[in-house]
């Protein structure tokens, strides 16, 4: 932990309403200052006690402090850097260690995952039984998103007209083998924005997960294996249509000490710089568009994906109250941690049913499971749809 990091930060306490944990708790070792405090007094010779690492496990990594923040403290990168440490220096009970060995081992393996997919509809109707063993692992189960039949991608998908540009597409983990629809959007709809969509074979996990619990050593083996995958397509730069995946992957330079030979851009970040040319068919629609913490506070997009909705006619965006608090999800916090994620899960699921949108449109598929779980047990089922999906079917002009 740095303390040049640590010290940046005065302790005012505008992130003290932004903070999901003290919204839930009020507790000050729960929010990003007294976190910041217990860093502190681990530079300074304390150990990292079992308490201490509670409160470090307790924190989503969600960035709306680094928003928040009016002397530019750099949490999001302590954060990191702590996790590090606790994994380094804390001994956790073994249950736990099997919870975490089984994520771990599955989640950032694409083929491991595939062989799940036959199961989650049963993991989904067992979650109540799992969860009275196990907590995160029910709560793993209920997460199970329903299983979409697997769409394969070509290496190369053509532009459609004149060719605007170049570039390579990550797939993700969970986005590729239980979202596959959403990469079959992303790749048509940057084919009809005039691009080249190159997608590269033998892709693996891009690290984020790892990089989020402190599992240093796995996400930087992860990181330079997708670093020289997409070194070797050829591309100058990668979009990305997972919010928590492009966060990380921005951050390639601080991970592995040096920056990649391309650029990382979202989906709605690339498309707003390249400018539409495709025509928009009319989508009438009335959806709720949620504020990815990795997308909003991490990679600082928030206007372009609300500009690109605002293109389809037809369309209307209606703002989701409390915006800015996280959703639960956070990477595997909703398994971690699967009290408080439920919590404020139901809180995100009551402010979104608020709107009365008809179409939630996220950007991360691990907000696309935690909302759309939340959203059953509140008996509002309503349709989730990614930002790709939505755009590709304005520009087919068919329905949602």
């Amino acid at each position: 932990m740095d303390p040049k990091l640590i010290n940046d930060c005065v302790h005012c306490g505008f992130c003290l309403p932004t903070c999901p944990t003290y919204v839930l708790w009020g507790e000050e070792m729960d929010s990003p200052r007294g976190r910041i405090h217990l860093m502190k007094q681990h530079v300074e010779g304390t150990p990292v006690t079992p308490e201490m690492a509670g409160h470090f496990d307790a924190c989503l990594g969600c960035m709306a402090c680094v928003t928040a923040c009016p002397s530019g403290v750099r949490y999001d990168r302590l954060i990191e850097l702590t996790r590090v440490e606790v994994e380094r220096r804390h001994e956790r009970d073994p249950q736990e260690r099997a919870v975490r060995g089984i994520v771990f081992s599955l989640f950032p393996y694409p083929r491991r995952l595939r062989l799940t997919r036959p199961v989650t509809p049963l993991a989904r109707r067992m979650a109540g039984y799992v969860g009275r063993a196990n907590p995160s692992l029910g709560a793993m189960a209920a997460l199970a998103p329903r299983v979409e039949r697997r769409e394969r991608l070509p290496r190369v998908v053509r532009a459609r007209g004149e060719r605007r540009a170049v570039v390579g597409m990550l797939l993700g983990c969970v986005q590729r083998e239980f979202f596959p629809q959403v990469n079959a959007a992303t790749a048509r709809v940057l084919s009809m924005e005039g691009c080249d969509v190159v997608i590269p074979p033998r892709q693996g996990c891009c690290g984020a997960l790892s990089v989020h619990a402190g599992r240093e050593e796995q996400a930087r083996r992860l990181a330079r294996r997708t670093v020289r995958v997409f070194e070797r397509a050829g591309v100058s730069t990668v979009v990305v249509n997972s919010a928590g995946c492009g966060s990380s992957m921005k951050e390639y330079g601080e991970l592995l000490g040096e920056e990649p030979g391309f650029e990382v851009r979202d989906l709605s970040e690339f498309l707003a710089e390249l400018g539409p040319v495709a025509e928009r068919h009319p989508l009438p629609l009335t959806v709720a568009y949620h504020d990815a913490c990795h997308l909003a506070h991490a990679q600082g997009v928030r206007s372009q994906p609300r500009e690109l909705l605002a293109g389809i006619p037809g369309l209307e965006v209606r703002e989701i109250p409390e915006s800015a608090i996280c959703c639960g999800s956070a990477g595997t916090y909703n398994i971690f941690r699967p009290e408080a994620a439920r919590d404020l899960g139901d809180r995100k699921a009551k402010a979104v049913g608020s709107t009365g949108a008809e179409l939630l449109v996220s950007a991360n598929p691990g907000c696309t499971m935690q909302i759309a779980a939340a959203m059953r047990r509140a008996g509002d089922d309503i349709r989730v749809a990614h930002m790709a999906e939505v755009l590709d079917a304005s520009l087919r002009g068919v329905s949602l």
